[in-house]
């Protein structure tokens, strides 16, 4: 795992290629109860073998999902929020057995005040034989390292005396 990047570690044309992850059926399996959508064309080999696929596909939002999952260690930033996702494409289906991982271009970067920055990310998820299955830009808010909080030094407890001195003032 590599160190944490700050806004000011990345600039744009900065590319990285994720590890890769292969999709079983049980992730399908388990997307389709955690979220409801057991549509047949996901979950139902008959229907699918009739349909332009010939089987089961991933939902396309479970690739997006582990886009957002292998990426967010290529790079490892200190991301303060996810703002959005810009013109996001699905091109191809992913079936089980396929190996995607994620490659990622810092397309922009614009400053939001004196402690972030909103980067623009151009990422695609690719398959085991290259095919680009998903492409589009995600953007989010990234800390400048030269704003993080400081430490500050310990201020020491008021001691008795000073207690007795402001009780005093209070009273008088």
């Amino acid at each position: 795992m590599t160190d944490v990047m700050f806004l000011e570690d990345i600039q744009p044309g900065l590319t990285w290629k994720s590890p890769g992850r292969t999709v079983t059926e049980s992730d399908i399996v388990s997307f389709a109860g955690m979220t409801g959508d057991f549509d047949p064309l996901h979950v139902d080999h008959e229907f699918a073998a009739e349909t332009p696929y010939g089987r089961p596909i991933a939902h396309g939002l479970l690739g997006l999902s582990f886009m957002a999952g292998l990426s967010s260690s290529c790079p490892r930033m200190r991301t303060l929020a996810f703002v959005r996702i810009d013109d996001w494409s699905f091109h191809k289906p992913i079936y089980v057995g396929d190996t995607v991982h994620v490659v990622t271009e810092v397309e922009s970067i614009t400053p939001r005040g004196r402690r972030s920055g909103e980067v623009v990310w151009f990422r695609k998820l690719v398959n085991q034989r290259g095919e680009c299955v998903q492409s589009g830009r995600l953007v989010t808010l990234v800390s400048a390292q030269s704003f993080l909080p400081k430490s500050r030094p310990a201020v020491p407890a008021p001691t008795n005396a000073k207690l007795d001195k402001l009780r005093k003032v209070a009273s008088d």
